[in-house]
């Protein structure tokens, strides 16, 4: 009997120190690397102001933050102009969402819009520019291309330009803006 008991023993012990020895097992996914996005502070905050003298008569409110520990930057924006002879009237918002590209200062923007357009943008920032060009999208615009245009005009003043192209034209001033 304790020969079977010591046997017993022996057999629990042994199952139980390897399994006390096995450290627990750490599952882990390296995450990218941040984007840099210091080329767009100058941007970060809400903006808002009036269409230029020849734009159609209209109200821009821009909102730009960083978002999800600063690993992207959302756009908002809000855009109501009067109705032209060449347009109709437009009450329209938007909000893209900015990620880094495939080099610095390059970044991607995906924008979706009330109107239910879903685009893409390659934005390009050149010191005190940034340059929205389209690159289609899950729903963009049938036939329309839509640029746009932000530029640092000084302290507290930016510029927004856009410029729209219908299918098979050339683009042309669709709205500028000071904010």
């Amino acid at each position: 009997m304790r020969s079977t008991f010591a046997l017993l023993l022996c057999l629990v012990c042994a199952q139980a120190a390897p399994a006390a020895k096995k450290p627990p097992k750490t599952y882990s996914i390296p995450l990218p690397p941040a984007t840099d996005y210091s080329a767009l502070d100058w941007l970060i905050g809400d903006w808002s102001g009036k269409t230029a003298d020849k734009s159609p008569s209209g109200q821009v409110q821009l909102s730009v933050a960083y978002d999800l520990d600063g690993r992207f930057v959302v756009l908002r924006e809000k855009v109501t102009l009067a109705a032209t002879d060449a347009t109709p009237a437009v009450n329209e918002s938007w909000m893209g969402i900015l990620s880094g590209g495939n080099a610095p200062n390059d970044f991607s923007l995906r924008v979706f819009s009330t109107t239910g357009f879903m685009t893409r943008y390659r934005v390009i920032v050149d010191k005190a520019e940034i340059r929205f060009t389209p690159e289609g999208g899950e729903q963009p615009p049938p036939g329309w291309l839509f640029r746009r245009g932000l530029a640092r005009m000084g302290p507290g003043e930016v510029a927004e330009t856009v410029e729209a192209a219908p299918p098979d034209g050339s683009f042309f001033p669709y709205y500028s803006a000071t904010l």
